[in-house]
């Protein structure tokens, strides 16, 4: 079936999300490891996705580890410092297939309040022709219900839905439901295979 939306995950596909970088930087490898290993990050990030109150969620955290308090609470405070930077390849795509009337989603595991954050910070997060944020929707991938949801909402039939997402887990839940998929690694991976289903030219993406 003819591809008629284009779906990506925003997360280390458009804007990278590798928190442990920013912590390197301001605890040093060492400090940043340990607090890793003490601190379930991914568990609080999921509740955060799962439609939780951000500030909320992120103080219950804090206060469950006094030793890492503050730095726990960055994830608040220096979100658009920790959830960056753009990935610029991966945009550039976006806005060539938006320049040849391909419809672009987004359909991403964030937050309902840091996902403002990050569109202010990175405007072409506004470009989406629907947005699909698990905070909002209070539904997660790798969860069925939420690519259903999507599927009822475009009325798209699920075999014309290609979707990127960089979590193997993700990509088969949405492969599970018929959909066209590709596991994101790299821009340039992308960018072959957006050509080879035919919905950019190698001159679309030089």
């Amino acid at each position: 079936m003819t591809i008629k939306a284009v779906v990506f995950d925003i997360g280390n596909v458009l804007i990278e999300w590798q928190p442990e970088k920013y912590f390197d930087r301001v605890l040093g490898k060492a400090r940043c490891s340990e607090m890793f290993d003490e601190v379930d990050i991914h568990g609080m990030m999921v509740k955060i996705d799962a439609g939780n109150v951000f500030a909320d969620v992120v103080e219950d955290t804090a206060a469950g580890h006094a030793k890492w308090r503050q730095e726990v609470l960055k994830f608040r405070w220096k979100w658009t410092e920790i959830a960056q930077p753009e990935i610029p390849e991966s945009v550039k795509l976006l806005r060539a297939l938006k320049a040849k009337g391909v419809p672009v989603f987004a359909l991403s595991n964030f937050g309902k309040e840091n996902f403002p954050l990050s569109e202010a910070q990175f405007p072409f997060l506004k470009e989406f022709d629907r947005r699909y944020i698990s905070g909002e929707m209070k539904l997660i991938k790798p969860d069925p219900e939420i690519y259903a949801a999507v599927e009822a909402d475009c009325g798209l039939a699920p075999e014309s839905l290609f979707f990127t997402d960089d979590r193997e887990d993700n990509i088969a839940a949405a492969a599970a439901r018929g959909w066209q998929t590709h596991r994101f690694e790299t821009p340039e991976g992308l960018a072959r295979s957006l050509v080879g289903h035919g919905l950019l030219t190698q001159e679309d993406i030089t």
